[in-house]
């Protein structure tokens, strides 16, 4: 048997207002069309950052522990929860260095001085006419089941 709840607002017990609603991982929703359901969890950015590299404080992030300045250009990113493998996917955004165009990651730059990536930190650098520079906007955003 299955049942319905119909409601417009959900609050905490006090009546104070909000309320913490926890969600199974198989947790679907409808799409748009209403014709497929998708996982909830699944779509559902694990950890980002947005931070400038002349600094290892972040301006706004989720699930980042710290980040670690190796050299001009390098740096790593420790994440407060791990995933569960190493088949997570890390998309990094930048702004423009001077008006050259960004290399991120390894095309034309060899990845130095980060390491091995892990389920809990990953290596990422900016590589601009032949150089690693500092960028001042960055910005990554991490998809992947956490552990």
């Amino acid at each position: 048997m299955t049942s319905q709840l119909n409601v417009d607002t959900i609050v905490d017990k006090a009546g104070s207002g909000g309320s913490n609603v926890k969600m199974a991982n198989t947790s679907t929703y409808v799409s748009d069309g209403g014709n497929v359901t998708q996982n909830t969890v699944q779509g559902v950015a694990k950890h980002w950052i947005n931070y400038d590299m002349a600094s290892t404080t972040p301006r706004d992030s989720l699930n980042t522990s710290s980040l670690v300045d190796n050299a001009v250009g390098q740096y790593f990113a420790n994440t407060t929860n791990a995933f569960s493998t190493l088949n997570y996917c890390i998309n990094m955004t930048t702004n423009s260095y001077a008006g050259d165009s960004f290399q991120l990651g390894p095309a034309g730059a060899p990845k130095t001085n980060l390491g091995t990536d892990t389920t809990s930190k990953y290596g990422m650098w900016i590589y601009s006419n032949g150089a690693y520079v500092d960028a001042k906007y960055n910005y990554l955003l991490g998809h992947g089941d956490l552990a």
